[in-house]
């Protein structure tokens, strides 16, 4: 390999333009649309519905409502409810409002041991008909929909028509999209998250949501209706249109449920906030799909106006980082054709009239015909509409809010106290730690479980690699030449989805001889010559560069998060198709493997990887996943990674910072990065730490790698697994790390 070329032996000239990142997450995110347009015509495969008879169908169908229950994660035990509480207090009585026909009273109900649901309970005083939970938008209050306030126009008064009806209302409240109580006021960390995006983010990481503990809340009044003999409805408009959709989706004993201001294709859920993002939502839980789990009961889809959403509340002094995301009105045509999609799974089960869609009067809520409707379904006779309304007094919205908003803050940390001894249970109690060819085929199913539920498995490498090169450095010591392999065909496209990155090939490999290889992994917003180019100096410190001089064979592959919302876009596209970001770099380097272990000067046994950084985190999950890397090292990334991404006490939290693609569903209770760890056992594994970084604090690191420390000791390969502190930051040391690598993957080829 003395003489030098313009492109590697066995590959095509490279004619792409210089800087193929920007390329890279371009033609990823194509292929995320088409995997996204494809999702409509797949969801079948989700579902074995026995329509034999309505048995049958319930019974069939209850693998598919467990699994949404999970994916939204309403998961938990509630509290025991055997009624609604009043408040009141001495100066005030529990009366809101009294009509000629209702009363309006102020409630609270128990949910968990630190959550309560919260709104206005309507009483007849007729007989009760019914009992309706009525579920407003989160910027609406319970007060403003019944009227009780000026805040909305009376088109939009939508709780007032419906406690006419002469059937027992709750109305809960719910977090809104303001973001007064984003952050934590004891360590001076704000963000202009919704309230909303502030409780996803911590949830998400838990195998919880948002979505889940509302529904919770409602269910908990259901719980309480059931207690009577009396139909159950629901009617949700906007987000409470979402919560009433799959609370009837989830609970078989709600008879009637209106979906006003929501249904339609979620196939641009990617586009809508971020705190409606469910993992694998398009694998057979679109909205068209999602009533399979309705009849025979009844469901009523009202087309009115979506809530007018432009983006989340704006950046300013000491508030950032939300999620891009809107809520715009689809055409009536598109919830037509989402509604016809759902009519069939009705028709199958001979209850066609049990889907009804309303095209309402502009701006109405709560058109007369859907009200008609619900009550007809229901065996409402109807009641009569109040004449005149007295208000006793208003409580107070905001403190309300507030009230909420904190408990579900404290319900999260809570599962986050709780996700170790979840992991315990789900991991270190299953593993076989006798040998280490024990421990190995003992994490097969867990290794297995971390690629198909937590990162995604995407589908493999279809396209040959096609491997083509360019050179571009020729030092004393190596030449270094840019790589493109593709992954995926895009048919139509010049391009396809592929993988790419920098090699360097030290001088002077005899023909014959197979050197080992370093894996040199960029972090965010980085590029492959960040850690190649000797003249690049900075937190890389061209490490890629000096392993070459080494003589190493060095690969240092560009990964696609790099772009800003560009890229984190693409999580957002993956994550309704249980894909991640992961999903896609798992495969890049499975393809970049394969051409690697077939280079004539390469050990294929001996193929390892170290990255910094968000380089970091692929050092934890691919190498965990693909047991052909030889070793792996984390250098400014390894911590407490599931208490970084959910902490409300810690500056050092992801959930302040505008990293909102970080949560991964569900990795709290399953893999934080020690599991990770051992999944990479028996090989090689080593973390590089600068007590000055800003990653994390070194006792979070210390405490998670010891939990590393003591698997490797007990299977009795201690001298596999070490730790270098050093007294810097956030960059690349150098120095311990170097000697693992000798250590473990060089004999004879490599300085020493």
């Amino acid at each position: 390999m003395s003489t030098i070329t313009e492109t590697l032996p066995q590959t095509d000239s490279l004619q792409q333009p210089e800087d193929l990142s920007a390329l890279m997450v371009q033609k990823l995110d194509q292929f995320l649309m088409q995997a996204i347009d494809s999702a409509a015509s797949e969801q079948a495969q989700y579902w074995s519905p026995d329509e034999a008879d309505p048995e049958s169908y319930q019974a069939s169908i209850q693998p598919n409502r467990e699994r949404l229950k999970q994916i939204i994660g309403c998961l938990d035990q509630r509290s025991t409810i055997d009624g609604l509480e009043l408040i009141a207090t001495t100066q005030r009585s529990v009366m809101v409002a009294e009509t000629d026909t209702y009363t309006v009273q102020s409630v609270r109900w128990p949910v968990f041991e630190e959550v309560y649901g919260e709104g206005l309970l309507v009483e007849p005083k007729s007989v009760v008909q019914a009992n309706l939970i009525v579920i407003p938008d989160a910027d609406q209050t319970p007060e403003a929909i019944l009227g009780l306030t000026n805040d909305l126009p009376k088109s939009e008064q939508f709780g007032k028509s419906l406690a006419g009806l002469g059937c027992r209302l709750v109305i809960p409240m719910l977090i809104d999209r303001a973001d007064t109580y984003a952050g934590n006021p004891d360590i001076g960390r704000w963000t202009n998250q919704p309230h909303r995006e502030f409780i996803y983010r911590m949830a998400f990481e838990l195998g919880r949501h948002l979505i889940g503990y509302e529904v919770q809340k409602i269910l908990a009044v259901v719980e309480w209706f059931q207690q009577m003999d009396l139909p159950i409805g629901l009617f949700g408009y906007g987000e409470g249109g979402l919560l009433a959709f799959y609370t009837a989706a989830v609970e078989p004993q709600i008879e009637s449920t209106v979906v006003s201001g929501y249904f339609n294709s979620r196939q641009r859920l990617w586009q809508e906030p971020i705190y409606r993002n469910v993992w694998g939502l398009l694998r057979g839980y679109d909205d068209a799909e999602l009533t399979r789990l309705i009849p025979p009961r009844h469901l009523i889809v009202e087309a009115s106006h979506h809530p007018a959403v432009d983006g989340p509340p704006p950046v300013r002094d000491g508030r950032g980082g939300a999620a891009p995301g809107q809520i715009i009105t689809p055409g009536f045509d598109q919830v037509k054709r989402e509604a016809e999609r759902a009519q069939q799974h009705f028709d199958r089960l001979s209850v066609s009239d049990h889907l009804q869609l309303v095209q309402p009067a502009e701006s109405v809520i709560g058109d007369a015909k859907t009200v008609s409707l619900l009550a007809s379904s229901l065996g409402v006779s109807g009641g009569q509409p109040p004449a005149s309304t007295r208000i006793y007094y208003l409580p107070s919205a905001e403190e309300r809010q507030q009230r909420q908003f904190q408990q579900l803050v404290k319900l999260a940390q809570r599962h986050l106290l709780e996700a170790a001894s979840r992991r315990k249970v789900f991991f270190w109690d299953q593993l076989d730690d006798s040998s280490p060819q024990a421990w190995q085929q003992s994490c097969q199913p867990l290794k297995a479980c971390l690629w198909d539920e937590v990162i995604g498995r995407c589908p493999s490498p279809e396209a040959p690699a096609h491997p083509r090169s360019r050179l571009l450095y020729d030092q004393p010591n190596w030449t270094g030449y840019e790589v493109m392999l593709d992954v995926w065909d895009l048919p139509g496209e010049e391009t396809n989805v592929f993988a790419s990155g920098i090699l360097l090939l030290p001088k002077g490999i005899q023909a014959g001889e197979k050197r080992p290889v370093v894996v040199c992994q960029h972090g965010l917003e980085g590029r492959s010559h960040d850690t190649c180019d000797p003249e690049i100096t900075g937190p890389y410190n061209a490490y890629g560069a000096k392993l070459a001089d080494l003589g190493f064979v060095v690969y240092a592959p560009q990964n696609p998060y790099i772009g800003q919302d560009q890229f984190r876009v693409l999580q957002r596209k993956a994550n309704p198709l249980q894909w991640s970001l992961f999903s896609l770099i798992v495969r890049q380097h499975e393809q970049t493997l394969d051409w690697l272990a077939g280079l004539d000067f390469v050990d294929p046994e001996r193929i390892g990887f170290y990255g910094l950084s968000y380089g970091g985190k692929t050092a934890m999950r691919v190498p965990a996943l693909l047991d052909r890397y030889a070793l792996s090292i984390c250098s400014a990334d390894f911590n407490e990674w599931i208490v970084k991404n959910a902490t409300y006490h810690s500056g050092y939290s992801y959930i302040f910072t505008g990293e909102y693609e970080m949560p991964e569903f569900d990795l709290g209770n399953t893999f934080n990065y020690a599991e990770m760890a051992a999944l990479i056992a028996p090989r090689p594994f080593m973390v590089e730490r600068g007590h000055h970084d800003g990653v994390a604090p070194d006792e979070w690191v210390a405490h998670e790698y010891a939990i590393v420390r003591h698997a490797y000791v007990g299977l009795g390969i201690g001298d596999r697994t070490e730790i270098e502190f050093f007294d810097s930051g956030h960059e690349i040391n150098g120095q311990g790390t170097f000697a693992f690598l000798k250590r473990h993957l060089s004999h004879g080829s490599c300085a020493e």
